[in-house]
């Protein structure tokens, strides 16, 4: 995989660094955070104006036609920014859902009023007995006799729920929970008799939502794609969401080393800077090696995400995810720990910083949802053989690693 960028997309990035450093800085978010939607829509209108929000959606409905790496290097900008808009439910999750699996006048309708900032929509599909595993839907789609369908079920985490205009929602029309045909996805509006929405914040300050459906009722009409074969797009919009949010943990780790290194340059004890102090700098060094390892398996999901092979694509992305879960937990606690007390404060960035990376590590499915993903997806032949050099140059989780 050729990791030079493109002058395009080294402008791309210089763009969103220089919006976010010059519009983006901590004092800002802290305002944004205390809005009641939780987010700008002045800064959602710049993102559309800017075509960020058409990245990954192709030229035909007015987007940029990028791939996973223009994702990556948005995401990772804004995660060292901790911003606060929903693009990754959004312009990530919902757009590539619709434009996967909508019918053309599905995919004209809706694609470019969201990238032109106007709509904002919101993929309601994990359950709370799914644990990450995207195939599991109990939410049920049952028919009637006046060619419509009932509603009954529960949807949990919904990014942007609370905030957005229009729903996607996941539902089964025959099957069982675990089937992977018989999913169809239906477009409802918030407000319509038989939803309720129980909004809430997540530990890290953005808005989610609680959705139940007691028996609503919709029209065949809003019926996104063919009944019952939503399941693959919904597999690829997830791909792209855990490369999103891979990138934009990155992100958050690099700021959380940036933020404590000039801590420890500038705060003093016993005499000295505390940078001066070995202990300290062994530590801080084992959060540098967290946050280069967690990038190169993040160039690895980047290369496994435009596979043709289901298989190796599920191994790269669940490594991806495991790994970097696991280092954000390690460099959020060390940059809590290396800043003493100033680190529990709200008004200081570090404790920010930490909350998304815990945010980031439970969406998708967590590091211990995602080892055991990528060890299923592991031949009999690879379990048995030997870990070899390029295994663990590239991150890859043997049964032998897995025992230590």
């Amino acid at each position: 995989m050729d990791l030079t960028l493109s002058t395009e997309q080294a402008l791309l990035r210089d763009a969103v660094r220089k919006h976010c450093e010059d519009q983006y800085r901590f004092h800002d978010r802290l305002a944004i955070l205390r809005r009641p939607e939780g987010f700008s829509r002045e800064h959602w209108k710049t993102y559309a104006e800017l075509g960020w929000l058409g990245v990954l959606l192709p030229e035909d409905v007015g987007g940029f036609a990028g791939s996973s790496v223009e994702l990556a290097l948005i995401m990772e900008e804004f995660g060292r920014a901790l911003v606060l808009e929903p693009f990754l439910s959004c312009a990530v999750l919902a757009a590539q859902t619709v434009n996967a699996v909508g019918t053309e006048a599905h995919r004209r309708h809706l694609l470019p009023a969201v990238i032109k900032g106007e709509l904002l929509l919101s993929l309601a599909h994990f359950e709370l007995e799914s644990r990450g595993d995207v195939q599991f839907i109990a939410t049920s789609a049952t028919r009637t006799s006046k060619n419509s369908f009932l509603l009954s079920g529960r949807k949990s985490l919904v990014l942007s729920g609370a905030t957005a205009d229009l729903l996607i929602v996941s539902a089964r029309t025959y099957g069982d929970p675990q089937d992977r045909d018989g999913v169809s996805l239906f477009l409802v509006r918030p407000g319509t008799p038989g939803l309720i929405r129980r909004p809430f914040r997540m530990i890290d300050g953005g808005f989610a939502a609680e959705l139940e459906f007691t028996g609503l009722e919709v029209d065949r009409s809003v019926l996104l794609g063919e009944e019952g074969g939503a399941a693959e797009a919904l597999e690829r919009a997830v791909d792209y969401g855990i490369v999103g949010v891979c990138a934009e943990a990155v992100g958050v780790m690099d700021r959380v080393v940036t933020v404590t290194r000039d801590y420890l340059k500038t705060r003093r004890a016993y005499g000295t800077t505390l940078s001066t102090l070995q202990a300290l700098q062994h530590r801080l060094a084992d959060m540098l090696v967290e946050l280069e390892l967690s990038r190169s398996m993040l160039y690895r999901a980047l290369a496994g995400v435009a596979s043709a092979d289901c298989q190796a694509r599920r191994k790269s992305l669940s490594a991806a995810k495991a790994l970097i879960g696991r280092s954000g937990r390690f460099v959020g606690s060390q940059g809590i720990q290396l800043h003493g007390g100033i680190g529990m404060s709200d008004e200081y960035i570090i404790g920010h910083l930490f909350k998304r990376l815990a945010v980031i590590e439970a969406l998708f499915g967590n590091s211990d949802f995602h080892l055991n993903r990528m060890l299923e997806s592991i031949d009999t032949h690879e379990m048995h053989r030997p870990a070899n050099r390029e295994d663990v140059e590239v991150g890859v989780l043997t049964s032998t690693e897995m025992k230590l």
